[in-house]
């Protein structure tokens, strides 16, 4: 029987690709996962396979040194990642979220700087919206930046940094009122600058401090990380796309495709949770038989295997509109939506089916209890994709009575 969310029209080298790291996945991450992920440890040398691999540069068009594939190609690639360790797609994700942001929006001498580098895995990326006091609310930044000669004095504090110690490339959003008079619209008046620093903790460079990792409930391994601004010297070159005021529609096209990558991480859990589930069901005896031939079992089966069908299917389709040229906001949202929140059920389902051994960390399913609900959240919440949905529903369908 063929596996669930099969993608149909690939060519042979999508197909060769995602095979080759499928095949990692189960002999280097699935093995090592669980373990790795209890001791919250960061996974050196899966990541260092990953970079023989090209995963650092697989959208970085091949001029600078990266393999140039579609967001299909990405999206599927992570969706077998998250399916091995959820917390290894998002080390990719947020790399390859900065390098998109260069590719598309940076100057030429940031793209000769930075993109190669990128491309080989030398330089690390990471990206930075949110703070301690605001989640969803991008237009509450405070952070901020002013002009000085030819540099900017950034002072501020961000949250919620994936690679926040292991990179040494972050690209930040901050508010800059330079050439931005007061009352002008939130949006228009913030930028993003292009932040080197060394990987580590402390004062990784003068001015910039990670102060350590935040202890989280799941999505472990990864470092996720605040970020504090004071007095920090930023060239103003360093400005991406060398223009202020630009910053929030930056991130926003990067965040559009990273919610692609988060809705392909709800595939790839959601995919792992149904195979041990069905796996389980079928070693699994009462009142003398496979709790898989209980019809109740059967019925939660058929559930979860509709849903991963149905999740991965939006995802793709999300990835080839934007692979076409196409305006995908609709789609990525419905898609983020969709998946995250399957990937929610399935798993839930998964552990249900486990029973009481499903509460116990021997067992896999315990790990992708916890890191579901992050995927309820990253990226933007279940509430913002319906807000987004809603909105570009009623802009395709609007009532000319």
């Amino acid at each position: 029987m063929a596996r669930l969310a099969q993608t149909a029209g690939l060519t042979d080298v999508q197909q060769e690709i995602v095979s080759t790291v499928r095949d990692f996945v189960d002999k280097e991450i699935i093995p090592v996962a669980t373990e790795l992920e209890h001791r919250d440890e960061y996974p050196q040398a899966i990541v260092d396979g990953l970079r023989e691999l090209g995963l650092f540069g697989l959208m970085i068009p091949e001029e600078y040194g990266g393999l140039g594939e579609s967001l299909l190609t990405y999206a599927l690639c992570v969706e077998e990642i998250a399916r091995g360790w959820m917390s290894v797609s998002g080390i990719i994700n947020t790399h390859f979220i900065v390098a998109y942001m260069l590719k598309q929006h940076g100057t030429q001498e940031q793209k000769d700087h930075f993109l190669p580098r990128m491309a080989a895995g030398d330089v690390r990326g990471a990206f930075s919206m949110s703070e301690p006091g605001l989640g969803s609310d991008v237009s509450a930044i405070t952070s901020k930046a002013v002009r000085d000669g030819d540099e900017y004095v950034l002072n501020g504090q961000k949250m919620w940094l994936t690679n926040g110690g292991t990179s040494s490339l972050v690209a930040v959003l901050v508010r800059s009122d330079e050439g931005h008079p007061e009352g002008t619209a939130p949006h228009r008046s913030m930028t993003t600058f292009l932040i080197e620093k060394e990987p580590g903790f402390g004062e990784v460079r003068p001015g910039l401090t990670i102060p350590g990792k935040i202890d989280k409930m799941g999505y472990k391994g990864v470092d996720t990380t605040e970020l504090i601004m004071d007095d920090l010297r930023v060239p103003a070159d360093r400005v991406l796309g060398g223009v202020t005021g630009r910053g929030f529609y930056q991130m926003m096209d990067g965040v559009e495709v990273g919610r692609v990558n988060v809705a392909a991480r709800g595939c790839g859990v959601a995919q792992r949770a149904f195979e041990l589930g069905v796996r389980y069901a079928q070693q699994r005896h009462t009142f003398g038989k496979p709790i898989a031939q209980h019809q109740a079992i059967q019925f939660k089966l058929a559930e979860m295997a509709t849903k991963v069908e149905a999740a991965h299917a939006m995802m793709v389709n999300a990835a080839r509109k934007k692979d076409s040229g196409q305006r995908n906001d609709l789609e990525a949202g419905m898609a983020k939506y969709l998946a995250s929140e399957y990937c929610k059920e399935v798993v839930e389902d998964a552990f249900r089916i486990h029973g009481g051994y499903g509460f116990s960390k021997e067992y896999e399913i315990e790990r992708l209890y916890r890191e579901a609900p992050m995927l309820l959240i990253g990226e933007g919440t279940a509430e913002i994709q319906k807000m987004i949905i809603g909105r570009r529903l009623l802009e395709e369908y609007r009532s000319e009575g």
